[in-house]
């Protein structure tokens, strides 16, 4: 296969392999941890699990990603990255062995979110280091396909660590502590991988005297706030269109996961383990939408154009979440589950087709800073939603029905969209 033979000749760079030696503990680190934290909030025995609880816990793992993110470049040109992964690492390694500590003790809740939203505030200055010192390790012919391969390879590694800490909390430890743990000797794993890497060889380049950081700081915001008026203007209009559709559809499935968490934990299973194994699979089966969703939306956007796929997806989703939702039963569910997996990541896909084809270069990297925004932000905001509608056996007629008529009216619009912008060609 291509992949392999690409990932086989990257690997051969001794810079590039140690770079993605911290890549996979670190992500592979943030899986377990995030997994830990989810069912330490959803399904502690000890704990009376409210949608509220779930909203807060989504709320500590995404807004870091959304508020620090932009800003996270701006003091990597400042600092040597191979540092921020020693330190970032060594950091959360003892942040989260706090958590850890907070979970056994009696502590207040917002204690314990504290903690966890440090863990996943430094995540954010790791993941965007190891973006920036990617051409360091790699030649420019190479960038492209390790951009493509090394992402794709913490993902995996950030599944892979999720798929553990449900094993060692359903088969080893019937600990969320224990697993929080587990992350923690993960990350510093990480760290310890950096230091293998020159401290100098992974850059910035001390040459290049970047602005003083009050107005690197002020000159992000207002490059953000460019990008947004590039994406008004009428020739952006298709990828407007794409990221207000994908807003609101990332929104039904964060609110559609939150109710599954309540299902798994009060209605669908009887015990506590059997709803943690529940849910495990329910992700692994939405996880398996996003695969198929990778290998279908091609060809669908290729035949029918990005805008009118995501159009079918959001007219699937329109049809099939209330006729899979309603009966609130494990197998209808499950099978939910993978629809909105595929549906959610094709129109994602779709999405970032048409911003990365429609957008110009030199505004492309704040469009994506503005979408990352978004995306997480509405993942929140639907927790928060989510929090306020569902009942506490997480049985909810009038959620369900919100969300399809979101995906409806995503589905009509942007159908009419695609016809309007066909006929003016």
């Amino acid at each position: 296969m291509a992949v392999v033979r690409d990932l086989r000749v990257l690997l051969r760079l001794k810079g590039f392999r140690r770079l993605l030696a911290v890549r996979l503990l670190s992500q592979g680190a943030d899986g377990v941890y995030q997994v830990a934290l989810a069912t330490y909030v959803v399904f502690s025995p000890e704990k009376q699990t409210s949608p509220a609880a779930i909203a807060s816990a989504m709320a500590v793992l995404l807004l870091p990603y959304s508020l620090v993110g932009p800003f996270a470049g701006v003091l990597l040109d400042r600092w040597r990255r191979r540092q921020v992964f020693l330190y970032g690492n060594l950091l959360r390694a003892v942040l989260a062995s706090v958590t850890a500590v907070l979970m056994i003790a009696s502590v207040p809740d917002w204690l314990f979110y504290v903690s966890a939203l440090c863990v996943t505030a430094v995540n954010r200055f790791v993941l965007a280091g190891l973006s920036a010192a990617l051409p360091r390790v790699v030649d420019a012919e190479r960038l492209v396909i390790a951009n493509s391969l090394s992402p794709t390879a913490g993902t995996l590694a950030a599944t892979a660590g999720g798929g553990l800490a449900f094993v060692v909390r359903l088969v080893v430890s019937d600990s969320d502590a224990a697993v929080v743990l587990l992350g923690a000797g993960l990350y510093l794993c990480g760290a310890l991988a950096s230091l293998r890497i020159a401290v100098d060889l992974l850059g910035p380049d001390p040459a290049r005297v970047p602005p003083r950081l009050t107005s690197a700081l002020t000159g992000t915001a207002r490059d953000l706030v460019a990008g947004v008026r590039h994406l008004a203007a009428p020739a952006r209009r298709e990828a407007a269109w794409a990221l207000a559709a994908m807003t609101l559809m990332r929104f039904c499935y964060g609110a559609l996961l939150v109710m599954l968490l309540m299902l798994c934990r009060y209605s669908l299973t009887s015990e506590t383990e059997e709803g943690l194994a529940l849910l495990g699979l329910a992700l692994g089966v939405s996880g398996a939408g996003f695969f198929a969703a990778a290998v279908v939306t091609p060809w669908a956007a290729g035949r029918l154009g990005p805008g009118l796929w995501m159009a079918v997806c959001a007219t699937v989703a329109t049809v099939l979440v209330p006729a899979l939702g309603l009966p609130f039963a494990t197998a209808p569910l499950l099978a939910a589950a993978f629809v909105l997996g595929l549906i959610t990541q094709g129109a994602k896909i779709a999405t970032d087709t048409v911003v990365q084809s429609s957008v110009d270069d030199t505004f492309r990297g704040r469009i994506f800073s503005v979408y990352d925004v978004l995306f997480n932000v509405a993942f929140v905001g639907a927790a928060g939603v989510a929090a306020l509608m569902l009942p506490p056996d997480g049985r909810s007629v009038p959620l369900v029905m919100t969300v399809c008529v979101i995906y409806g009216v995503v589905a009509a619009a942007m159908a009419r969209f695609e016809s309007r912008r066909v006929s003016h060609q």
